[in-house]
């Protein structure tokens, strides 16, 4: 009996010591496919360079579904390890708002709005108020994190914030202004991306003055109107000093409400040329496209169909390079071609965005005809590029990247405000991160998101996965209990055997 006790205060006393020390180390085996419970270094470097303390309130609904819940729980997993790297600069606390009215008013005055989600209770469904956000504080600094969309990239949300809270001297990115371009308040989405790490302001190019050393790089997005060639010499100048440059051009422009498209010329492409870079006047037609709204009318009722309209690509093929390292998919409306057409030592092409399998050309202008019935031979061409990187070195020893996207349209979401695709932001930011050198949180950003719809899956694919889903868990009860079954008859003929001694207790 004493033997016993002993051994039961020795289980207890190291249970307990196991919890203590679990408390201080914290770790865990990361065996998802993109290694999305891992720390980057990014984050890590973030971590150890604060010198101020920062306090995170993290506002959560208790009593959530398992997949919403799952979200809370990783969000603290992430907290308990940013802390440890942090020396202790990192205080966190979790709040209940649906406890009572005052924590929800907080909530609420922090800048957390909650959403309704659906929550099964006694086999019926209802809505429920949730909150899913947080807020970091850093001094007189704030940042909040409204809400944290299931499976969207945790990493990225948190030390994204606790950079933008603590960083200082953020270096400038011009956004070049005066010939159409839009204006920052129209590419809202990539700003709020970019303000992370940079200051992202409009700049007006002009002939009488140099550009500024402060900026390392210009943004060329969608001008409209031609830029003359002592403007082109300005940008030269300044690649030539080492700065880097990203272009997002129309070569061609379509109006669905004229359903026509035509070439457009801006000055852009002919020196883009010059450089090796030439950007065709055909619009690309591509398989792998998104749809656009039509009206048809059925007798007496008109209604609003969606169409598949091939000039609209939906590019998914990416090239293996920091800018498009973890891109699922971008849209792109009305784009072009780029083909390199030089044989120079001192530069380099990259590609690093193409078409699908299925994709072709259309020299402009052309008539769109929304209701054409498209067959496999209007796609006989392959992996089209739509985005390069061209690199150039020049005899100062300097070296300039450009960044060329052959829609100029891509990140831009206007005075309208509609939302973009993700990876359409995603594919801005992280160019310009990369040509900022600055790519610390290039991989964060799409860490998370995965564009995997199941409709890309074959038939026999689909089945196969169901019923394995199905099937599998029986196949493994039914197996255990066989093996248990010829255990137990193995036990029984060695009992009947007669020399068999049983054991005395």
């Amino acid at each position: 009996m004493k033997k016993t006790s002993i051994t039961i205060l020795l289980i207890v006393g190291i249970l307990v010591f196991v919890n203590l020390v679990s408390e201080q180390f914290f770790f865990r085996v990361d065996l998802t496919e993109d290694n999305q419970y891992t720390l980057s270094k990014a984050t890590k470097d973030i971590m150890k360079s604060l010198e101020n303390p920062i306090t995170v309130k993290a506002y959560f609904s208790e009593n959530l579904p398992p997949n919403i819940a799952k979200t809370k729980k990783d969000f603290e997993e992430y907290l308990i390890e940013y802390a440890n790297l942090s020396d202790n600069n990192l205080v966190y606390k979790f709040i209940n708002p649906n406890e009572n009215e005052e924590k929800e008013r907080e909530a609420l005055e922090s800048g957390i709005n909650p959403v309704m989600i659906n929550v099964r209770e006694k086999d019926q469904m209802k809505q429920q108020k949730a909150f899913l956000g947080a807020v970091l504080e850093l001094e007189e600094q704030k940042e909040v994190i409204p809400f944290m969309q299931p499976g969207a990239p945790l990493e990225y949300m948190l030390s994204s914030s606790i950079k933008k809270i603590a960083a200082t001297n953020k270096p400038s990115i011009g956004l070049i202004q005066g010939k159409g371009q839009p204006s920052v308040s129209e590419m809202g989405q990539v700003k709020l991306g970019l303000d992370v790490l940079y200051n992202f302001t409009p700049y007006n190019l002009n002939d009488s003055t140099p550009i500024p050393s402060t900026y390392k790089t210009l943004a060329l997005v969608r001008p409209t109107d031609t830029l003359q060639p002592s403007t082109l010499k300005k940008i030269d100048t300044f690649l030539e000093n080492g700065g880097n440059l990203l272009v997002a051009l129309n070569r061609v422009q379509g109006d669905l409400n004229t359903a026509y498209g035509s070439v457009m010329t801006t000055g852009i492409e002919s020196w883009l040329k010059d450089k090796g870079v030439e950007i065709k006047d055909d619009f690309i037609i591509d398989s792998e496209c998104a749809s656009v709204s039509v009206q048809q009318q059925q007798g007496m009722f008109r209604f609003n169909t969606n169409v598949s309209f091939p000039y609209l690509p939906i590019i998914s093929n990416f090239s293996d390079h920091p800018i498009t390292k973890g891109l699922e998919a971008v849209v792109m409306q009305f784009a072009s071609p780029i083909h390199y057409i030089a044989n120079d030592s001192l530069k380099k092409f990259t590609p690093i965005a193409f078409t699908s399998e299925k994709s072709g050309s259309l020299k402009a202008p052309q008539y769109f005809d929304v209701q054409k019935q498209w067959a496999n031979s209007d796609f006989p061409l392959q992996k089209q590029t739509v985005a390069g990187i061209l690199e150039e070195t020049y005899a100062n020893g300097n070296t300039s990247r450009i960044c060329i996207v052959s829609d100029g349209d891509f990140a831009i979401n206007g005075n309208q405000r509609q939302q973009l695709q993700a990876d359409n932001v995603n594919l801005m930011v992280n160019a310009i991160d990369w040509l900022s050198d600055d790519t610390g949180l290039i991989d964060l950003r799409t860490k998370g998101i995965k564009y995997r719809p199941i409709d890309t899956l074959e038939d026999s694919t689909k089945t196969i996965l169901k019923y394995l889903n199905f099937l599998l868990p029986i196949f493994l009860v039914i197996v255990y209990g066989v093996v248990r079954m010829q255990m137990n008859a193995k036990k029984r003929l060695k009992r009947m055997q007669e020399n068999y001694e049983y054991e005395t207790k």
